[in-house]
């Protein structure tokens, strides 16, 4: 049964398997040759791995986003936070950085940021003087924040894997990726006086006045998505629902950019995304189920008990893990498949599971533009028609500025934990 669990999986995921498939594979085959457990138990686990509450938010929030970005609501932003920054150096730079960040508090999904943003900005930073490299790398780093701040696909699943709760994951992802955000702000800011490119604009309040009231519905839905999570009011399922539906009611009837064949269009890419992203879950819960009862996560545990590493180098080899699984594989396949091993281990050294989850998503956030697989630079790369060769070159100083950012998340455990404190109205 131990092969079965882990040379199967492993040769499946070097041939290139889909991960549910990599995962259902060996589960199957070692239910097959194990005599004291039943078959029954793969169908009941299956079942049980989606049967969540939680993860009805996942379809809301993807959704929302869907309608979001097929509207106009992301040139709302970008005109609202250009506004603002046209006083500073590099203020296109830092409208990409900004707009981004609040298009990930309404989608959570990065893929979706780097598309819609950077088919908007791409254009714009070449206009304005930024080298190609310069561009390239910025639009394709720059939605990686958009999974650690809420509402965070990702943060879900690691809720459910590691029996958490997701409005405390909500609120410590705040000040982490507004940290990733403002060290991103930072980096722009010196690169655009270095380089002599983003010359200072002059301020207008007649400018920002009428972007600001543009873009009035738009900026909403943040506050709609996460005020009831916030204020103890609805649960994030709840929230999701009120989201959809002002996502819905925004761009179909206040704006009227969306017509029923749009609205159709989207509801069928959701399907298709939580479709892919359920199958996943379904089958990681199997998988997860039988290491649980080959007693695998203690094994871990007395392992790395044995070795007794001190609580900051057993986080450097996390990340370590974590940084090479996310060049590989997507966030949500990584989460749950690592989340049963790292979880118990994270206990056993005193590391909060909070703190955990949030240094988990930002490596796996890290690994969406990292080569090979980036599920960010492939998006680049069809919607900006960037080359690749290009994009590997881009993202080296960006993701310099990512490894401080994690850095700082995984050794300043208060940073996350902060957040519940803060943002919860009614702390758990």
């Amino acid at each position: 049964m131990s092969a079965a669990l882990t040379v199967i999986p492993f040769a499946l995921l070097l041939l290139g398997f889909p991960i549910y498939v990599v995962l259902l594979a060996g589960s199957c085959v070692a239910l097959a040759i194990s005599p004291d457990l039943p078959l029954l138990a793969l169908h009941q686990n299956l079942f049980a791995g989606v049967n969540s509450l939680a993860l009805l938010a996942i379809p809301f929030f993807i959704y929302a986003g869907e309608l979001m970005g097929r509207g106009s609501l992301a040139n709302r932003l970008i005109d609202v936070v250009d506004g603002v920054a046209r006083p500073l150096p590099g203020s296109l730079a830092l409208t990409t950085v900004g707009s981004a960040t609040l298009f990930g508090a309404i989608s959570g999904a990065s893929a979706a940021t780097v598309a819609t943003i950077g088919r908007v900005m791409h254009p714009a930073l070449l206009g304005a003087g930024y080298s190609p490299r310069f561009a390239a790398g910025l639009v394709t780093t720059v939605g990686a924040i958009d999974i650690v701040i809420p509402p965070s696909i990702p943060l879900i699943v690691y809720a459910i894997a590691a029996n958490e709760s997701v409005p405390r994951l909500y609120a410590a992802g705040v000040l982490p990726g507004l940290v990733l955000a403002a060290l991103l702000a930072a980096y722009v800011v010196i690169e655009a006086r270095r380089s002599g490119v983003g010359h200072v604009r002059r301020f207008d309040w007649a400018t920002l006045r009428r972007a600001a009231v543009r873009s009035l519905w738009a900026l909403g839905a943040p506050f709609v998505v996460l005020g009831g999570i916030y204020g103890g009011w609805a649960s994030p399922t709840e929230s999701a629902a009120y989201g959809c539906a002002y996502a819905a009611l925004v761009t179909r009837f206040i704006y009227r950019e969306l017509g029923w064949r749009e609205v159709a269009a989207a509801a069928a890419s959701t399907i298709r995304f939580c479709g892919q992203v359920l199958i996943i879950v379904a089958c990681a819960n199997v998988f997860g189920w039988l290491l649980t009862v080959q007693q695998v996560p203690a094994t871990v545990v007395a392992w790395v008990n044995h070795w007794e590493l001190p609580a900051w180098a057993l986080l450097l080899a996390m990340n370590v893990l974590l940084l090479i699984a996310g060049c590989l594989i997507d966030p949500i396949s990584a989460i749950l498949m690592f989340a049963p091993l790292l979880v118990p281990v994270a206990q056993s050294a005193g590391i909060d599971l909070i703190h955990l989850g949030i240094v988990m998503t930002v490596n796996l956030a890290i690994g969406l533009f990292t080569p090979p697989f980036g599920i960010n630079l492939f998006v680049a790369q069809s919607t900006l028609k960037l080359p690749l060769p290009l994009l590997y070159r881009s993202i080296l100083p960006f993701l310099f500025v990512y490894l401080i950012g994690l850095a700082v998340v995984t050794y300043v455990p208060s940073l996350s934990l902060l957040g519940t404190q803060l943002f919860l109205a009614v702390p758990e």
